[in-house]
């Protein structure tokens, strides 16, 4: 597996939403593996995150830029002339979906769009990983996991959003990209992401961080909820692989999408989660205050991957409570003084030792 990784130094690569959570452990990840990482997004929305941790400015080429700006955005693919592309640029909330539904489809679809256009205008792409969600399936609340030939759709504008993105990617895919010599595309879908540097408003992991931090009791609004917990290295080495896969065989495959979710032992509450993360902080309590006509959310939502696992060969190195343990002391850490990068840096290093 260290062949996946061995790939990407000295290569192109180019990050849409590098500047959020999943998408600096990613850029991070790629510069120390040697990637010339070129990252477009907005700027990082949350005081004391990951991207400003680690001072990813320095590391990599920094471009502050809407992926609603069709225009800018291919000069900025053009200029960068990648051999691979990461798209992870999204309003990625799904209550704020419900406060804004439109923001919410103009940069989870045209955006989407608007990155698939220049990369057909740019002859250099040899991979892409166009990542979405879980929750880009129609959920039906059934206790299996959801299969990539699932049906697609959402009743909340962000579910929706994401089916939609799909459905794009596909039409691009058989329009453009199908006969398109040297490239290879994929789709990719995870789980509920965890991990150390997270500051997002309405999650539930900064949400318990928040309220450690001020001394101040931990609210769940949907405790019983179930979702496939996922240290957020598992699926960043999921689309990583599938990078690799895609440009050593761009035929293979090409144009499906990838389920990159935990075991089956992950899928647990969210109260599961929070007592756990909650031991790094004694004497934090937790009130559960389910809200007056909250708005819908998923209660149950299982992914099936089976065929990353058998196609691929990748599967999640971390099980629940290594998930939520690396999760909780990547805080504690800083919160004591430690320095970001040292502290990430370390967690890459033991999550690479898994991978054999």
């Amino acid at each position: 597996m260290t062949d996946v990784l061995n790939l990407f130094k000295g290569k192109s690569v180019f990050v849409t939403g590098h500047t959020g959570f999943k998408g600096s452990w990613l850029s991070y990840w790629l510069t120390l593996l040697g990637a010339n990482v070129t990252g477009y997004a907005l700027a990082p929305e949350y005081e004391g995150c990951l991207f400003d941790r680690l001072d990813m400015p320095s590391r990599m080429n920094h471009i502050l830029g809407d992926v609603r700006d069709g225009e800018k955005l291919k000069a900025a693919v053009n200029k960068a002339q990648p051999e691979f592309v990461f798209h992870l640029a999204a309003q990625a909330l799904v209550r704020r979906s419900y406060n804004d539904p439109i923001t919410t489809f103009d940069t989870n679809v045209m955006g989407s769009a608007h990155l698939l256009e220049a990369i057909r205008a740019c002859e250099t792409v040899r991979s892409l990983v166009y990542i979405t969600s879980d929750k880009c399936y129609l959920n039906k609340e059934w206790v299996w996991g959801y299969r990539e030939t699932d049906e697609l759709g959402g009743p909340d504008p962000y579910s929706a959003s994401k089916a939609a993105a799909e459905l794009v990617f596909r039409s691009y895919f058989q329009s453009y990209f199908k006969n398109r010599k040297g490239l290879g595309c994929g789709s990719a879908r995870a789980g509920n992401v965890i991990g150390g540097g997270d500051r997002s408003l309405d999650r539930i992991v900064p949400d318990i961080i928040r309220a450690a931090e001020q001394g101040q009791p931990v609210i769940l609004r949907s405790p019983q909820a179930t979702r496939p917990w996922q240290h957020v290295m598992d699926p960043v080495y999921g689309y990583m692989t599938l990078g690799a896969h895609l440009y050593h065989n761009p035929g293979q495959y090409n144009g499906e999408g990838w389920n990159f979710g935990p075991p089956s032992s992950s899928i647990r509450t969210v109260k599961d989660l929070t007592d756990r993360l909650v031991k790094h902080w004694p004497g934090v309590g937790v009130v559960i205050d389910p809200p007056k006509d909250a708005p819908h959310e998923a209660t149950l939502l299982h992914l099936s991957i089976e065929k990353a696992q058998s196609y691929l060969g990748w599967y999640p190195r971390y099980h629940f409570d290594q998930a939520v343990d690396a999760t909780g002391s990547w805080y504690k850490r800083i919160q004591s003084g430690e320095d970001a990068v040292q502290v990430t840096s370390q967690q890459i290093q033991e999550f690479t030792g898994f991978l054999k």
